[in-house]
């Protein structure tokens, strides 16, 4: 059974009927948790109050309690695929210029280790060669979307590299090899950002950039169809791509995220908006 697919009205509003893990539980069930891609915005989100941190956290509320987390991060790149195998992560403040608050900020989740060594199984199984690494901490990619959903940081974490080198279809490859955790209630959680320009922000526009609501919108139509074919040819296809994506390591978590859902093939845009007028601060649900 999948986990039903709320709209994103229903979350913000609390009117969703998706049901608690508890009632599922007693009701002699599991559902299969969708997998997520989420921006993870400027650090500024972790301390700050905004719209999108609040609807992260209403997100995480609606959704049955997962007994672990992987989370691919944009900021951790690898090659090959990097495992993460912490007993307790420590929290990289990995930015710089931004206010003090941000550097004491702290996401202590501990590790699983026994899911790292069935996560690296599976991907070798496939063909994917990966390292476990117990050293790595969490990224501001990792544990900002992270505080946001699960503030209390009571949930295993598995941190997981991504290698920008890799072409679309290795990417989506990637979560196709892990999809089955699903069915044991671990969430697969992509944080990037499909739009991530840092040269092209305008700090003081309050406005979206037009430019970046037509590649965001053409990406659109190639999720909700999955249309990968067109999809892997993004930076060929897609209007604005080079200015989206100038470098791939914010898009490819999505594509991850996306690939994991594959025996489901359902996507869903539950949140848009846009800081400083490109900065694409998304979430898609896939599954």
């Amino acid at each position: 059974m999948t986990w039903p697919i709320p709209s994103f009205d229903a979350i913000r509003s609390g009117s969703s009927r998706v049901p608690s893990a508890a009632a599922s539980a007693g009701k002699g069930f599991c559902p299969m948790l969708p997998s997520l891609f989420a921006s993870h915005g400027l650090p500024t989100l972790a301390t700050e109050p905004h719209s999108y941190g609040r609807f992260l956290g209403l997100l995480a509320s609606r959704l049955p309690r997962p007994r672990a987390i992987l989370i691919f991060s944009s900021h951790w790149e690898a090659a090959p695929q990097r495992v993460g195998t912490s007993v307790y992560y420590e929290t990289l403040h990995d930015f710089f210029g931004y206010p003090d608050e941000l550097y004491t900020a702290q996401y202590r989740a501990k590790g699983d280790m026994a899911l790292a060594m069935q996560i690296c199984l599976q991907l070798e199984k496939e063909g994917i060669s990966c390292e476990l690494d117990d050293k790595r901490g969490l990224d501001h990619g990792a544990w900002i979307v992270l505080k946001l959903m699960y503030p209390d940081a009571d949930i295993p974490v598995v941190a997981m590299s991504v290698n920008p080198g890799l072409v679309p279809e290795e990417q989506y490859r990637i979560g196709r090899a892990l999809g089955a955790l699903r069915e044991q209630q671990v969430l697969i959680l992509g944080s990037g950002g499909t739009v991530h320009n840092l040269g092209k922000l305008s700090w003081q526009e309050t406005a979206a950039d037009e430019w970046a609501i037509a590649f965001d919108e053409w990406l659109s139509a190639c999720l909700e169809t999955w249309d990968t074919h067109r999809l892997f040819r993004y930076d060929l296809e897609a209007p604005y791509a080079k200015d989206a994506v100038p470098r791939a390591e914010h898009f490819a978590p999505l594509l991850i995220a996306m690939g994991a859902a594959h025996t489901g093939k359902k996507a869903k845009l539950l949140h848009r908006q846009y800081q400083y007028g490109s900065l694409s601060l998304s979430s898609w649900m896939f599954g």
